[in-house]
């Protein structure tokens, strides 16, 4: 059973073991039907560096993480700091929700992720989902593109975000988007061509100048624009992990 889980600090022992898919909700804060924005990991690590400097700059607050025995065992730490490696923000006013993944995952239990993912955010009142993320290629050309439902898709094209013709969505972002077309939720994804191997911060601010024309917002992006030698050490040795977890799903399809 797919749940939302709310409960104190000092509550969080979990008699049974881990579950299939809950939101283990840290902190409680009143959100108004929130736009949510989300980064997995992908090409470039954009999805991830995105949503990371999109947190910073609003100044978000963690209010959960999701607990699933589909998870890898790992945790991440950053600058000596120990974090769950998938986390759930929101501003103050409640308005804006995030969602960051700083692990890969794998098939099994993806659905299981998926619907507690839109469980907890049809909960919410949310009514919309954005999903960041990078497209491989050999080098970045300063272009947003989106794949939404039609009418959506001719409204991105007015603030210079081009449709992508055709093409496959997978893992948990394709997971997302399907559940999305038989929900009372809107979901749709920006992409940007990114980097292979490395962190590509430049795709990651492309991504966030288009939520700024579109959602008419006004996050600062010269940080990643300027720290790249930063971020790449930050998310090198995610980045490296992301490629090898692609070798071995291609090779399994070899």
């Amino acid at each position: 059973m797919i749940k939302v889980i709310k409960q104190n600090k000092s509550d969080k022992i979990m008699q049974e073991g881990f579950p299939e898919a809950e939101v283990f909700e840290l902190k409680k804060i009143e959100l108004k039907s929130p736009i949510i924005f989300a980064g997995f990991v992908g090409a470039g690590l954009v999805g991830p560096v995105a949503i990371n400097h999109i947190i910073s700059e609003l100044k978000m607050i963690e209010i959960g993480v999701m607990r699933s025995k589909y998870l890898p065992p790992s945790t991440v730490f950053m600058r000596g700091r120990l974090r769950h490696p998938f986390r759930f923000y929101a501003n103050q006013e409640g308005t804006i929700c995030a969602i960051i993944c700083e692990i890969t995952l794998h098939m099994k239990g993806l659905y299981s992720l998926v619907s507690s993912i839109l469980d907890w955010a049809e909960e919410k009142g949310s009514k919309e989902i954005v999903i960041l993320d990078g497209v491989a290629s050999t080098e970045h050309d300063d272009k947003a593109y989106c794949a939404a439902e039609e009418d959506l898709v001719r409204t991105m094209a007015e603030k210079d975000i081009s449709m992508i013709p055709q093409g496959f969505i997978t893992g948990i972002p394709g997971g997302i988007l399907n559940e999305c077309l038989v929900r009372e939720i809107q979901g749709l994804t920006l992409l940007a061509k990114a980097n292979r191997i490395s962190p590509d911060s430049s795709a990651a601010a492309t991504l966030i100048e288009a939520l700024n024309r579109f959602y008419e917002m006004t996050i600062d992006t010269s940080e990643l624009k300027k720290d790249k030698d930063r971020i790449n050490s930050e998310f090198s040795e995610l980045s490296q992990k992301y490629v090898e977890h692609r070798e071995e799903i291609a090779g399994m399809y070899m």
